[in-house]
């Protein structure tokens, strides 16, 4: 979309210097959305997945969007593997385009669209601590070329966007995430199944699914998060992180 105000750019400019950070280039991307639940787990395993534009009232030229990157049925599988091993409930959707919440970024990240990607649904239970088990099972993936991101949002109450009656509770809240992430990873884990009893948790996410791919994400690392970007976006702070 169009940004004439500069809001996103700080946002846009991080994740387009992500690949710049990465020790190489991945072989694939397993990318966790707030915007797809199911009973247990579920990845995409179409090899050229269409784009799910779950949104409304957005200008016409959003919903011509292309992002035509490769799917993996092999990274499927094996991430359904490594989840159904460890005994959490996942299987394959053959038929699963990619949301928005993975090509928009996307786009932006890689814009050449040229790496293979699958899609990680959330668990419609949205248990903190199951999304930080997936992310152990999911942990050797890492070692196999595979890159990890969790899409979601360290703030998402879109009525408290832009209101300055937000600003506090979620400077609140970004502090708490800021010291639970930069823990040792158990420290973590204990923190972020808490995550509910935070500051301001629920005027920050009065529904959890857009913080829960963060907790996959940290499940699958061993050592303590690094901030990578933080700023104030229409009025609320906003945070990403990275794990090495």
């Amino acid at each position: 979309m169009d940004d004439p105000e500069g809001t996103w750019r700080g946002m846009e400019r991080c994740r387009r210097e992500l690949p710049r950070q990465l020790p190489e280039r991945p072989r694939a991307i397993l990318m966790v959305s707030g915007h797809w639940e199911t009973p247990g787990f579920a990845l995409t395993g179409n090899p050229k997945p269409d784009l799910v534009y779950d949104y409304y009232g957005f200008p016409p030229h959003t919903y011509a969007l292309k992002y035509a990157a490769p799917g993996s049925p092999e990274l499927a599988d094996r991430a359904a593997h490594l989840l159904t091993t460890a005994g959490l409930a996942a299987g394959v959707d053959a038929q699963r385009g990619l949301d928005h919440g993975v090509f928009v970024p996307l786009k932006v990240v890689f814009p050449d669209a040229d790496i293979p990607v699958v899609e990680l649904s959330l668990d419609r239970g949205l248990a903190p601590a199951l999304h930080l088990a997936a992310g152990r099972a999911l942990a050797p993936l890492r070692e196999e070329g595979v890159l990890l991101i969790g899409a979601g949002m360290s703030f998402h109450n879109l009525r408290a966007l832009g209101d300055p009656r937000a600003h506090a509770p979620s400077e609140a809240f970004d502090a708490w995430l800021y010291q639970a992430l930069t823990s040792p990873a158990d420290d973590r884990a204990r923190a972020l199944a808490d995550w509910s009893r935070a500051p301001a948790a629920r005027i920050c996410h009065p529904r959890e699914e857009h913080l829960l791919p963060l907790m996959v994400a940290a499940g699958a690392a061993a050592g303590p998060g690094q901030r990578v970007y933080t700023e104030s976006v229409l009025r609320v702070a906003i945070s990403g992180y990275r794990f090495d």
